[in-house]
């Protein structure tokens, strides 16, 4: 009888414990038209996941999911990463689908990979036709999750030189959308050797990436 209760307690024990290992967030790619490498940094996704699952006791699931823009599927993502460096091109069914997403509760991370600028922008108005980018003040909770960031966005690669800036659509008082540009954030949240970006810099980028999840997941 003693050894039944105790069998039946370790298998319970188990499954509780197996059920408490599931994940319990999910972050997807968004893949768009256009001919621009929504693909891009390959590495930096599953690399941030696991910095955010160490150091914010965070449990997102490690799968590298990808997700189109048009499909019902991003309903079950709360977190939607995209990047690219070149043409981003949302029909209207798209971007009205984007929107719904978005005013449901959803966050989309928009990080400029050097060249997506003045398409995503063009794009993001199709979503959004009577809202802006507006640039987010340093004081913004965004900078001040986990880790501080009292000057904005960390510099990762130089480019043109020009100040990394970070800007959102602010829907009913909610950020939906932050937009890094100037910033490279995804590169340095590579595999070290793909950039070869200095431990500190990389460091950098994976703990503003893990403020911008903080911020997501906490913020609705």
């Amino acid at each position: 009888m003693n050894r039944t209760l105790i069998l039946t307690f370790l298998l319970v024990l188990s499954f509780s414990w197996a059920k408490a290992q599931k994940p319990t967030y999910k972050i997807a790619k968004l893949k768009y038209n256009g001919g621009g490498d929504w693909y891009s940094n390959k590495t930096a996704l599953p690399n941030l996941i696991k910095f955010c699952n160490r150091n914010l006791n965070m449990n997102i699931a490690y799968e590298d999911d990808v997700v189109e823009v048009g499909s019902p599927e991003i309903f079950a993502y709360p977190f939607l990463h995209m990047t690219g460096h070149g043409n981003v091109l949302f029909s209207s069914t798209e971007a009205e689908n984007l929107r719904k997403y978005l005013i449901s509760g959803g966050f989309l991370h928009i990080d400029d990979n050097y060249g997506l600028d003045k398409f995503v922008r063009s794009e993001m108005k199709k979503v959004f036709p009577e809202l802006d980018f507006v640039e987010l003040p340093f004081n913004h909770p965004i900078y001040n999750q986990k880790y501080k960031f009292p000057s904005g966005l960390p510099k990762i690669h130089e480019h043109d030189g020009k100040p990394a800036q970070g800007f959102g659509i602010i829907y009913e008082g909610r950020l939906v959308c932050f937009y890094t540009f100037e910033t490279d954030l995804g590169d340095g949240w590579e595999d070290p050797a793909i950039h070869n970006d200095p431990p500190e810099l990389r460091e950098k980028a994976l703990r503003m990436g893990a403020n911008i999840v903080m911020f997501a997941f906490t913020t609705f």
